[in-house]
């Protein structure tokens, strides 16, 4: 695995954490896998609702959290530390802002195009700007459309496939259609993406995303011409994941057959852990809402069948009665729980084993 650059950040082993919401992904994690080289990221996605004031003060809390969780990140680690800030939420501009503010080195913003990401820095901002897309065209989009209104193209491209955990960025029938999997994905974007790269001069790397698990799958993906991975399920059974022991366990548990594709209130297919929770839900069961702030855009409070940042929350807690475990197509395959080192020193075997098999 080779080092590579996000701007003048360089990456010493190419893995980037996926930032997992509600509270799954917090300093805790980012910090661990930050100090093994890779990119350690805290999902800004409901970080504010474990403050006592969230519900009457929902703008503050959250910014008041991300600050926090990245000071708190940053006294642990002196690595590179990233936010995912979703487009998709409705306080995206204050998380972003205080981002910028707070100097985390990465913003990986998707569930949405973010276009008008680059508006919001300043001119001593150091913070690099990284989309997450799931397909060529987005990817072009955004280099066009920040190059010609902001001239600022992206300090790298996240292309998800539709084998990652949570909220994914296709429609159900796409799903299983290998027109729109992750190995088809990624040649698609890097060839957008030296577009701009030759016609600009520049580095624009391409980091692959959705159902990556082990060094097989990394090198296997690389080979296609990603320049770094980006990983969630794996990390989550780890000691220093911000998640609950009973959140861990659950995906300890599983079996491949648990992993199901719900209908998320947010109007978007999502992949979880099958419980009580979802069967109920399947079975038209519904938890009344009352909602005084509106997380989401696309979230209608009138019509959801139950809030799904409560239900991430809980799960979290550990709590799965009144929730569920978002989380990518091989959380089955976890058996146990071990550190961050020990994920990354067998990470990098079974990548050097995946070399040694060609030869």
């Amino acid at each position: 695995m080779k080092a590579f650059n996000i701007g003048d950040l360089q990456i010493n082993v190419p893995i980037i954490q996926g930032g997992m919401g509600i509270g799954i992904s917090l300093s805790g994690l980012a910090a661990a896998v930050a100090n093994q080289g890779g990119v350690g990221v805290i999902s800004a996605v409901g970080i504010g609702m474990f403050e006592k004031d969230f519900a009457r003060n929902f703008i503050h809390a959250n910014i008041r959290a991300l600050k926090r969780e990245i000071n708190l990140a940053r006294e642990k680690t002196n690595g590179v530390i990233g936010v995912n800030i979703m487009v998709a939420l409705t306080n995206f501009s204050d998380l972003v802002k205080t981002a910028i503010s707070e100097k985390a080195d990465i913003i990986f913003s998707g569930a949405g195009l973010p276009l008008n990401l680059p508006s919001f820095l300043t001119n001593d901002s150091k913070t690099k700007l990284v989309p997450i897309v799931s397909s060529g065209r987005a990817a072009a989009l955004i280099c066009k459309k920040w190059k010609e209104v902001y001239n600022y193209l992206p300090d790298a491209i996240v292309v998800e496939g539709p084998k990652a955990g949570g909220h994914l960025g296709f429609k159900r029938e796409q799903l299983d259609n290998p027109e729109f999997a992750l190995e088809k994905l990624v040649p698609e974007v890097v060839s957008e993406v030296k577009n701009f790269e030759e016609k600009y001069q520049t580095s624009i790397p391409v980091i692959a995303a959705g159902g990556i698990y082990s060094g097989s799958d990394i090198k296997k993906i690389m080979d296609l011409g990603a320049t770094g991975v980006q990983l969630g399920t794996r990390f989550v059974t780890t000691h220093e994941c911000d998640a609950s022991i009973e959140f861990k366990q659950t995906y300890i548990n599983s079996t491949e057959s648990d992993m199901e594709i719900i209908q998320s209130p947010v109007g978007m297919p999502g992949r979880a852990i099958r419980n009580d929770f979802i069967e109920k839900i399947n079975r038209g069961e519904k938890r009344p809402v009352k909602c005084p702030y509106k997380c989401l855009k696309t979230c209608d409070v009138e019509k959801t069948p139950y809030c799904i940042f409560a239900a991430l929350m809980s799960a979290m807690k550990g709590n799965f009665f009144n929730g569920y475990a978002f989380a990518g197509s091989n959380a089955w395959r976890t058996s146990k729980i071990i550190s961050v080192k020990e994920t990354f020193d067998a990470l990098k075997q079974e990548f050097k084993e995946a070399v040694a098999s060609r030869f």
